[in-house]
């Protein structure tokens, strides 16, 4: 009768113990969600080696599973929205027909494997930290610097002009053209 009680104390134990791990974030992990190329979503806990090597590891159902920026279409991790263009990582700023990054990694030196060949195929331009504009429209990606600024908000913004008038401040900091992407996003209820 004591070895019953006695297992029984310990699967309890054992449950709660189960229990607690699925809902507090292990050491390391964030809470957040993978979304794969398919649309498909897996929540669980995310490992952020996003600026380490452009990957992310999910824990989900007791299992670790590593995702190259390639392998997938976005990443949420402690609620920081990262869109995966080209295997590389880029934090959403704002989102809409105009959707304004920031560059959170470098895949470029990431090797892909073709049979026996290796190739150097994924990543984008820009170092991390540099701002881009993606037109979901067309699925371009658009680097935004000083040296291209003008041109880009004129390509972009489509003659919209008090998004063009807001970009004009982003000329001394690339991150306040958020302001203009959102102003664009927002014309006309849109």
């Amino acid at each position: 009768m004591k070895i019953l009680k006695l297992l029984s104390i310990v699967a309890l134990s054992f449950l709660f113990v189960q229990a607690n791990a699925q809902t507090e974030a292990p050491k390391g992990f964030s809470k957040g969600k993978v979304t794969l190329a398919d649309k498909t979503v897996l929540t669980g806990f995310i490992k952020d080696n996003i600026r380490k090597d452009a990957s992310v590891i999910l824990l989900a159902g007791g299992k670790e599973k590593k995702y190259d920026g390639s392998d997938i279409s976005a990443v949420e991790v402690d609620a920081v929205t990262y869109s995966c263009i080209k295997g590389d990582f880029f934090k959403v700023v704002c989102q809409g027909e105009l959707t304004f990054l920031q560059k959170s990694s470098n895949a470029s030196s990431k090797p892909t494997r073709i049979g026996n060949d290796v190739f150097f195929l994924s990543g984008t331009e820009g170092k991390p930290g540099d701002y881009f504009i993606f037109e979901n429209k067309n699925q371009q990606l658009k680097l935004v610097s000083k040296k291209n600024l003008t041109a880009v908000v004129a390509g972009s913004f489509a003659g919209y002009a008090p998004a063009i008038e807001k970009a004009k401040a982003a000329q001394e900091d690339i991150a306040l053209l958020k302001d203009a992407v959102e102003t664009y996003n927002g014309r006309n209820g849109k």
